[in-house]
């Protein structure tokens, strides 16, 4: 699949190919949500959807990999290579690393805003030394650049009905949505790496603190505290969903069952994480394989729906000119 990717995207040159090649591995190995909405996508979008998270991932491995024993400022040296490296590909088309020269050559291809990933980088950089937020307008500033970006990336690449800056806010939405589910799901994980993601406002309304939460992931025990904050975490989630899904019917048809399906999958997690009564410091929530699947498999039907409507579409506008030029005959 991935050279019918690359050869319907017109990516011919060797080392490019195997550079999108890469990302698209890193998608596939680590997105797994994310990489079964992408092969919804046509063939000529998905290089492009591959090499935007592979350059994600990669930056956010740099600061955030648990397997890692590098000190805050030897992350802080990577991400500055990463930085001068994506401003060198993004100038020339070149990069050292393969992620830059496939992100880089999409930024081109599609127009993509520059400052967005500089916005992107900046949010990665802040993980090297903020540990929590206290408000939640503090982390709107963080997913802004973490998160929101990433959306809005995104719009170029998948099209859309109305002018893009119309569409933007609803694609910028989605992005935190995803984000505020990943800090959902992940919020044992990264108390483990001494961040809290959760706003320090929101748990302290609920007599939560970052004590309480230690102890519950260290002991395993619960607390009713933190299933309440957890409940108020999921509420301002959905939030972000219901302000985001708007913006799916304004992409272009083809692509918009890729983006329904993630919208599900991911509004799945937070289904998962109830089901499971918040447990979340004790237990990462998934989505069932079945409902994965059932899930892409509509989302293929609609893919098929829509590609050929869009056939279609063409042969019917032909055949109305043709009536039209018949009638204004048949008058002279």
């Amino acid at each position: 699949m991935t050279r019918r990717e690359l050869e319907a995207a017109g990516i011919t040159d060797p080392a490019l190919r195997a550079a999108y090649a890469r990302c698209r591995r890193l998608n596939a190995r680590h997105g797994r949500t994310y990489f079964l909405a992408t092969r919804l996508l046509p063939l000529e979008r998905r290089s492009a959807v591959h090499a935007l998270y592979g350059f994600a991932r990669w930056a956010d491995d740099i600061v955030d990999d648990l397997d890692r024993f590098q000190a805050p400022a030897e992350r802080d040296r990577l991400l500055s290579r990463l930085e001068r490296d994506l401003a060198r590909g993004l100038r020339t088309g070149n990069g050292d690393e393969p992620v830059v020269r496939a992100v880089a050559d999409t930024a081109h291809r599609y127009a993509i805003d520059h400052a967005l990933f500089g916005d992107f980088l900046s949010s990665m950089r802040a993980d090297l030394s903020v540990t929590d937020y206290p408000t939640y307008a503090a982390l709107q500033d963080y997913v802004h650049g973490s998160a929101a970006v990433i959306g809005l990336q995104m719009l170029p690449v998948l099209g859309t009905v109305v002018p893009r800056e119309e569409a933007a806010p609803h694609a910028a939405a989605l992005g935190v949505a995803f984000q505020l589910t990943n800090f959902l799901r992940d919020v044992g994980e990264d108390v483990d790496r001494g961040r809290i993601y959760l706003p320090g406002d929101l748990l302290a309304a609920h007599g939560v603190d970052r004590p309480l939460l230690e102890w519950s992931r260290r002991t395993g025990r619960g607390d009713p505290r933190i299933r309440r904050a957890l409940v108020a975490a999921e509420a301002m989630t959905r939030d972000e969903y219901r302000a985001a899904e708007p913006g799916i019917a304004m992409l272009e048809p083809r692509v918009r069952p890729c983006i329904r399906t993630a919208f599900t999958l991911y509004g799945g997690i937070l289904d998962a994480i109830a089901a499971q009564d918040y447990t979340v410091l004790h237990r990462r929530a998934v989505v069932s394989r079945g409902r994965r699947a059932a899930t892409t498999a509509a989302g293929a039907v609609h893919v098929v729906r829509a590609r050929w409507q869009a056939r279609v579409a063409p042969d019917r506008r032909a055949a109305v000119d043709h009536a039209v030029s018949g009638r204004k005959g048949s008058v002279r």
